[in-house]
Formats: C-alpha cells, sequence, structure tokens
C-alpha cells in the first residue's frame, strides 16, 4: 500500500494516509473529505556520520561486515 500525504482543504491540517483501492482520504481533524494530495519528497537521514574510507580506499571501518569471517569480500 502507497503513503500519500494531503493538505485538507477547509482546515489546512496536513495528513499522511496508506492508501487502499477504493478508499477516499478523510481529514482526520475535521473528517473533511476536500483533500489536495501534496507532493512528497523522499527524505533520507543519518544517525551517525558516514564513515571515511579506510586504507587503499576501502570502507571496511564503516561495513557491518568488516572483521566478521566471510565479511564483505574486499579484504
Amino acid at each position: 500500500m502507497p503513503l500519500f500525504e494531503y493538505t485538507c482543504t477547509d482546515c489546512d491540517t496536513r495528513f499522511e494516509v496508506l492508501m487502499r483501492d477504493g478508499v477516499t482520504p478523510v481529514c482526520p481533524a475535521c473528517r473533511g473529505q476536500r483533500v489536495e494530495k501534496q507532493l512528497s519528497a523522499f527524505a533520507v537521514g543519518a544517525a551517525a556520520p558516514a564513515a571515511s574510507p579506510g586504507p587503499a580506499g576501502h570502507a571496511c571501518g564503516g561495513c557491518p561486515h568488516a572483521g566478521m569471517p566471510g565479511g564483505c569480500g574486499m579484504n
């Protein structure tokens, strides 16, 4: 099911809805059905700063498989 963003034209509330076939979105604040689909932007965030590449350009310092048997195969 796709996730869509809408803005209610009656009360200006912005909300998200998991859409199913045949379902009309309803504003959660005023229960109005006059809503406009908004352009969603895909957001990417990082919890920690990216690891800098290790020796010879290898990224093993930030690899979750570094030091594990079979690892990522970059060694």
